[in-house]
């Protein structure tokens, strides 16, 4: 039996990066898992990839986390599909680039809030009932350590994922009374997002692996996905409100995040 036998688990951006390798971690352990994506053509392979590899089942719904009737219809359709939303894992999010604070529009704030908090808002809203009628459910929801430790010129990112931070400890409180557990992960990996920052500040990147007290970024299968799981899992049934830093040990002195040279 695996720790997620019987679990039906929804994650979203999960046609790479952190969201894949959660994915894949969560079918080794035997869950069911629908593949949330945007990309149609990724996210099929992703479903195919996990059915085929680990025998579980696995669907993929289109998602844009951005449209509010898209994450509603993502819930419902796993709930139709497999019966139960026991598990739901707010991965997808991003940037919308490096800009100083003065510099920032009010529209790029708009993006960053609805990638980054209303997405995530809206999906737990839409979990909420089914966990709360089976007694059991477990949100995990990707942070970041741009807003705990204010990084320089991303300030729609900071902003909308220390929204959702504040909001996912709330949920804990309120919702721990029906075998709701609701935490953070704030993850230090080597991501599609950073190598591209990797290929256009290579000295910046390379001081900041440098700073990282175990000299890397994670894996995402290996160093954050097994964290996710320990949280999605019965394990977990104390632990609630939690900000877990996987990010071999950065947030310690925070790293210096300066893109431009200041």
């Amino acid at each position: 039996m695996g720790r997620l036998e019987g679990r039906v688990a929804i994650v979203t951006g999960a046609g790479g990066g952190i969201g894949r390798g959660i994915a894949r971690r969560f079918a080794k352990e035997g869950a069911t898992i629908m593949i949330a994506e945007l990309n149609a053509e990724v996210g099929e392979q992703v479903a195919h990839d996990l059915h085929k590899e680990f025998g579980v089942q696995a669907a993929f719904t289109a998602t844009d986390v951005t449209v509010k009737a898209q994450v509603e219809s993502m819930v419902a359709a796993t709930a139709d599909r497999f019966g139960a939303v026991d598990i739901l894992i707010n991965n997808a999010g991003g940037g919308t680039g490096l800009k100083p604070l003065e510099q920032t529009t009010e529209e790029e704030m708009v993006q960053g809030l609805n990638l980054n908090f209303w997405s995530t808002y809206w999906a737990m809203h839409a979990a909420y009932p089914y966990m709360r009628e089976k007694g059991w459910g477990r949100i995990v929801n990707m942070g970041s350590l741009n807003g705990v430790n204010a990084h320089m010129h991303t300030t729609p990112y900071n902003v909308g994922k220390e929204a959702m931070r504040a909001l996912t400890r709330t949920a804990a409180v309120e919702w721990a009374r029906y075998g709701i557990c609701c935490n953070v992960i704030c993850p230090g990996a080597k991501t599609a997002a950073f190598e591209r920052f990797e290929g256009a500040w290579p000295e910046s990147a390379a001081a900041i692996i440098h700073q990282i007290p175990d000299r890397r970024m994670g894996d995402p299968e290996q160093d954050i996905a097994g964290v996710a799981l320990f949280l999605s899992s019965d394990d977990a049934a104390h632990v609630i409100g939690m900000t877990i830093h996987a990010d071999g040990g950065s947030h310690i002195n925070g790293v210096a995040w300066r893109p431009d040279g200041d």
